[in-house]
This record gives C-alpha cells, structure tokens and sequence, in this order.
C-alpha cells in the first residue's frame, strides 16, 4: 500500500503522528517526508527483514543521491501490530518517538523549516496522520 500527501504544511515545531497497522507479510515500510520524491529529508524505514537487515530502523535522506545510513537497534514494532509514530523537527534535527516511547534523533541535513511532501509505502495499512 502506498499514501502520497503532496500538500502536507508540515513546519518546524509541529507534530507529524502517523498511525496504522504493520501487515502479516510485512518485510519493511517507510515513511518519508521531504520536498516531493525526489527529495527526501527524512527516510524513516523499520525493516524486520530486508537483505542483511533484521529489525532495525534505518533512516536516511536523499537530495540528489542517498546519504549515509543512520542505524536504530530499538524497534518496537511487530508484523499485524499496530503502531503509532511521530515525528517533529528544527533545522538541525529530526525527533523521531517511537510506539514504545523510546525517542531518537536523525539530522536535518536539508537544514528546511517546512516540508510538504508525506509519503508512505510497503505492507502497512495506514488509519491516519495529522499535523498539529
């Protein structure tokens, strides 16, 4: 399933929750919010398996090329399992809260105050998302 928002006002200092439901089958999901697809300023992707990768959250940017990989061992999340994430941001950096409580950072190498593009992909179904 994938969910495309092309007109998100997502600024600095807002709340970003998405919530939804892992699949049975789910392998790996994402989460991205950028400028529009080809510019990402954060990759959020919790893979349970996807190539050397097991149950590991793995966030990136992409501007022109991808960036160098950013690793979480904490991964809260479980196949048919509902899950809520949220997300927030300065220039300098993401924050990132997890379904567990457990907090964690990526930089915002863009440096923007606002984005507008949300997309999600993979074996997830998604119940909502808001800005606040």
């Amino acid at each position: 399933m994938a969910l495309t928002v092309t007109d998100l006002r997502f600024y600095a200092g807002q709340e970003l929750t998405v919530s939804g439901k892992v699949k049975s089958g789910c392998d790996y999901f994402s989460i991205n919010i950028g400028h529009d697809v080809n510019n990402i300023a954060l990759h959020f992707n919790p893979r349970f398996k996807y190539n050397k990768d097991r149950n590991v959250i793995v966030c990136n940017s992409n501007r022109g090329g991808w960036g160098s990989e950013q690793k979480e061992k904490v991964f809260p999340f479980q196949r048919d399992g509902d899950f809520r994430v949220v997300f927030n941001f300065n220039n300098d950096q993401f924050y990132i809260r997890l379904p567990d409580g457990n907090v964690f950072t990526f930089p915002n190498r863009f440096g923007d105050d606002r984005f507008s593009h949300l997309h999600v992909e993979g074996d997830v179904k998604i119940h909502s998302f808001k800005v606040i």
